[in-house]
């Protein structure tokens, strides 16, 4: 989840691209982690967030990562982004997107599942694969079939996190 924010001016913006790009496929979070931008600081985006009834967290100059998991995520994306790039690192903005499916398509250690299948249910296929579809059962199903397949993966996740948070 990571729209660009290239050419958003101010906090106005940013809550309809936030909406935009996240909310309306993944909901309203229950707490929000940003920096101190003045976007991120201004009346409009704090007024918004109370009424929504979420809290904000800030992250400080010195110390931005504010939790365990968001130091992984940015350790993570700092070496796919060093690793993939090398000496081209002024072409890091036109990475970004295979980095990001890339990430999301990796099993990451707590859940024992992707991004991909907690969300979706499935894994996509790479551009470079050349094996046949995913099996009839996995494209064809129906509305019932698919949310219980995706129940399924999301218990199968609750029970790895819970076996390693014991």
């Amino acid at each position: 989840m990571y729209p660009k924010l290239r050419d958003v001016n101010d906090a106005t913006q940013t809550a309809e691209l936030f909406f935009r790009e996240i909310v309306r496929l993944h909901g309203v979070p229950r707490t929000i982690v940003s920096d101190r931008d003045t976007k991120f600081l201004s009346h409009f985006w704090r007024t918004l967030w109370r009424k929504l009834g979420k809290k904000l967290l800030f992250s400080t100059t010195c110390h931005p990562q504010t939790d365990g998991y968001t130091e992984v995520v940015n350790r993570t994306l700092s070496t796919l982004l060093r690793t993939t790039l090398g000496m081209y690192l002024k072409k890091w903005v036109d990475c970004l997107p295979f980095i990001e499916f890339t990430y999301n398509r990796a099993v990451h250690s707590a859940t024992k599942k992707t991004l991909f299948e907690m969300v979706y249910g499935f894994n996509p296929q790479t551009p470079l694969e050349q094996t046949p579809l995913p099996p009839a059962e996995m494209t064809n199903l129906n509305g019932a079939s698919k949310a219980e397949f995706i129940k399924k993966i999301q218990q199968k996740v609750a029970e790895n996190l819970e076996k390693r948070t014991g």
